[in-house]
């Protein structure tokens, strides 16, 4: 009778309270010989197998339950990795292996730890156990593009045109992005500030047919009326005191390309009537000219405000409104997507890593909770200022608790605020319910709670959608 592998009892505490169980049950039981070992939190080590053993030349017994070598080291944004390192056995011989990381997150969404797997350099990886790890999901997030929604998924990265996300709601949003950069169409982003309006009306012009031409952006709360008008309509000369030559607008530099108009519900009606001729006719006339130049250019609007709530207290066009959002987007705040936190701190901490002024390898989990439980008003951009913060003032290579900015130390949990329910339309939601269901296996508790739906709610959204 076969005698079944029986699983090291430091480890089988340690798996006990992994979602990924079964899988790591099964995985230690028929692949001993592989090179296959885990760490824990700490970077302690809970298994090494024999395989991992015979490749290193470091005995099983050596090595379990001590804190791994630095170059066994699996770290949070380690995910799908894979990478050439240099090791010294026992008998002082140098050995190259190449080694494949997946992370391991426990309930809460905190680092659990990780599972490597160590092949010889001269062997071919394409049929491992892992996913596949491609020399992009080396790269920064910020410099490794993908093209489409499709091959995000298929890749395994957790990002789309430098939009990094878990999130089931981001990925509708993506998905989104892809089909109406197929178009022409007018897009209007909503948002809250520091969400990344900016960076999806880049990436609707970068996957667009008119990605070699210019991409053009404005704030248009930022200036005053007279200065607006003259930035995005130009000028001629003569046209007011100071205009000793002719000014080329946005319109004008970003023909052929696409004008991204931040903060448009701040836009000065006078200059609402003039964006809607040029939306309709696709011409204007400059400041003080006498004839109109003819503009091909694509518009993607973006606000932090509700437009149809500006059009009924008289501060915005409804002829304009309806213009500018021919297809809305609307992007989940992050305190409603909080399985994204934790990647989007390691993706910023990896880049202030690149600086070599200060290492951060690990996040003290009680700085991590506090992270976790904040409630976000300035979003991705506040959650860099944090990790910038943390970089300025703290040393060593742990970010704790003591390095966040005050807010952090004066309450560990933020006062519950109003969540403002960002309306989508049925398509859009039923993707996201789908999509839910999907990320957490079919688990409809989870999949409620990552969409800010309570279980009945989430079942009978489910029913009218038929999803």
């Amino acid at each position: 009778m076969k005698q079944t592998k029986q699983i090291p009892e430091p480890l089988s505490g340690w798996l006990a309270h992994q979602p990924l169980q079964p899988l790591l049950l099964k995985l230690l039981t028929l692949c001993d010989v592989a090179g296959l070992y885990i760490v824990d939190r700490n970077q302690q080590v809970v298994h090494w197998s024999q395989g991992a053993a015979q490749l290193s030349g470091l005995r099983t017994e050596d090595v379990t339950g001590k804190p791994c070598l630095q170059e066994y080291a699996i770290t949070e944004s380690g995910d799908h990795q894979k990478q050439l390192i240099t090791s010294l056995k026992t008998d002082q011989q140098k050995i190259n292996l190449e080694k494949i990381t997946q992370v391991l997150h426990d309930r809460d969404g905190l680092f659990a730890g990780g599972l490597g797997l160590l092949l010889p350099v001269a062997e071919q990886s394409e049929n491992t156990i892992f996913p596949k790890a491609s020399s992009d999901a080396l790269a920064p997030a910020h410099v490794s593009r993908l093209g489409s929604v499709g091959e995000a998924a298929e890749s395994g990265q957790q990002g789309f045109q430098g939009l990094l996300s878990r999130s089931p709601a981001m990925q509708a949003v993506f998905q989104i992005i892809q089909n109406a950069s197929e178009t022409e169409a007018t897009v209007l982003v909503r948002g809250e500030s520091g969400s990344g309006k900016e960076l999806v009306a880049k990436a609707i012009h970068d996957l667009s047919v008119r990605r070699n031409a210019p991409f053009l952006a404005i704030n248009c709360a930022a200036l005053s009326s007279s200065l607006l008008d003259s930035e995005l309509f130009g000028h001629v000369r003569g046209a007011f005191t100071g205009a000793i030559k002719d000014h080329s607008g946005l319109f004008q530099r970003a023909h052929g390309g696409t004008l991204f108009l931040d903060e448009v519900a701040e836009l000065p009606l006078e200059l609402q009537a003039k964006l809607l001729r040029v939306i309709q006719e696709r011409n204007y006339i400059p400041v003080g000219g006498d004839r109109s130049i003819d503009v091909d250019v694509r518009i993607v609007a973006a606000t932090h405000r509700s437009l149809r709530e500006e059009v009924k207290n008289g501060r915005f066009r409804e002829d304009l409104m309806y213009r500018l959002r021919v297809v809305p987007i609307f992007i989940p705040p992050l305190r409603e997507r909080r399985e994204d936190i934790s990647l989007l701190i390691w993706h910023f901490i990896q880049q202030h890593n690149a600086a070599n002024f200060r290492q951060i390898e690990k996040i003290d989990p009680q700085a991590m909770r506090a992270l976790l439980d904040y409630a976000w008003p300035g979003n991705i951009r506040e959650l860099h200022n944090v990790v910038e913060y943390a970089f300025a003032v703290g040393r060593g290579t742990t970010l704790r608790c003591s390095e966040l900015p005050p807010e952090f130390r004066e309450s560990r949990i933020a006062p519950p605020q109003t969540v403002q329910n960002t309306p989508l339309s049925a398509d859009e939601e039923a993707a996201a319910i789908r999509q839910a269901l999907a990320q957490s296996n079919g688990r409809v508790t989870l999949a409620a709670r990552s969409l800010g739906m309570s279980r009945a709610t989430f079942w009978r959204k489910r029913k009218i959608y038929g999803v």
